[in-house]
């Protein structure tokens, strides 16, 4: 059984049919509950259903759907991590130029007690949310908020974590106007320098210089469905097949998700330090069992800052920065 009622209206396609058959299963659970016994074996049968279609439906997703897992509508976000795992949040807002931007959120709050300074994307959680929010898509001022929290965070020498969730930085004239390439090459200066222990760990969607702006590290974790990449698979094949419609340009946007290699394990198995480590998440997603993946986050996030704490932080930033420039090794074999 799932462990949250998903709503059929935001539901992937490759989920309907399990969570139509689970309608079935409550409608029985209920019949059962009313006194009609009989449907104690139609019961059974259909939860052994239920259970074969995930399992068939989960373990074969292809790259694309494993894309579309990761931009769920009911996909936790930062808030949602920040509210179960860390106490006593306090966010603090504005960049102290020119505005507050809702696309990045972050602050001080406590790890077991261990005070840390938090940053990361939110989408928002329904369409006025997300339209407040810019769909998660930060401005320059979002940025230099995020730099703020940074120099804090090194301040009073706190442990940093990020969240990555974004399909990437808003690309939009007026944020080109206000800096927003050089506000991103700015922001993984400072992530590159700080000295304090960081882990960055992309929740949803890495999308682009917009993710790697919160994704300069000294661990970088991903969860089981999420994915990072330079560009999104629509973008790329609109680019490479820019005539392309329909049922043809949705076959070529799951091809160029294959090839990009954008899910959490192919970065993994690609090697080349991208990623230190994938965090597992429930059968069928994160938004189907938060409190699970949120337990499990959490031990990942204290096994890596208790590794981080007992380092050298002028030889943590060396190291940091090398693992920065060392990205990308290629062969032409």
């Amino acid at each position: 059984m799932l462990k949250k009622k998903i709503d059929l209206n935001t539901a992937l396609e490759f989920e309907k049919p399990i969570l139509e058959l689970e309608e079935k299963l409550e409608q029985v659970k209920e019949e059962i509950a009313a006194g009609d016994l009989s449907k104690q074996k139609e019961y059974s049968r259909l939860v052994d259903r239920v259970e074969r279609l995930k399992k068939d439906t989960f373990s074969k997703l292809t790259s694309y759907q494993k894309v579309q897992l990761s931009r769920h509508f009911e996909r936790p976000q930062t808030l949602d991590y920040l509210n179960h795992i860390f106490t006593d949040f306090i966010e603090l807002k504005g960049d102290r130029v020119f505005r507050d931007d809702a696309a990045i959120v972050g602050g001080l709050a406590k790890l077991d007690g261990r005070g840390v300074v938090v940053v990361g994307h939110q989408r928002g959680k329904n369409t006025q949310d997300r339209l407040k929010r810019n769909f998660g898509m930060p401005y320059p001022e979002g940025y230099r908020k995020a730099v703020r929290l940074f120099k804090m965070a090194e301040k009073f020498r706190l442990p940093l974590f990020t969240f990555i969730d974004t399909q990437g930085a808003y690309p939009g004239i007026e944020a080109e106007e206000r800096g927003q390439a050089m506000q991103i090459a700015t922001n993984i200066l400072e992530l590159a320098e700080l000295k304090v222990p960081i882990i960055c760990t992309v929740i949803g969607e890495g999308g682009s210089g917009g993710a790697l702006a919160l994704g300069v590290g000294d661990r970088v974790l991903m969860l089981e469905n999420s994915c990072y990449s330079v560009i999104s698979p629509e973008g790329c094949a609109s680019i490479l097949w820019r005539d392309a419609t329909g049922d043809e340009f949705l076959k070529h946007v799951a091809t160029c998700a294959e090839q990009l290699r954008v899910t959490a394990t192919a970065i993994e198995n690609m090697g080349g330090g991208i990623v230190d480590e994938v965090v597992p998440e429930p059968l069928g997603g994160a938004h189907n069992d938060p409190s699970a993946v949120y337990a499990t986050l959490k031990e990942a996030l204290n096994r890596n800052l208790e590794q981080l704490l007992p380092e050298d932080l002028d030889k943590l930033r060396e190291s940091r920065y090398t693992r920065l420039r060392a990205l990308g090794p290629y062969s032409n074999d």
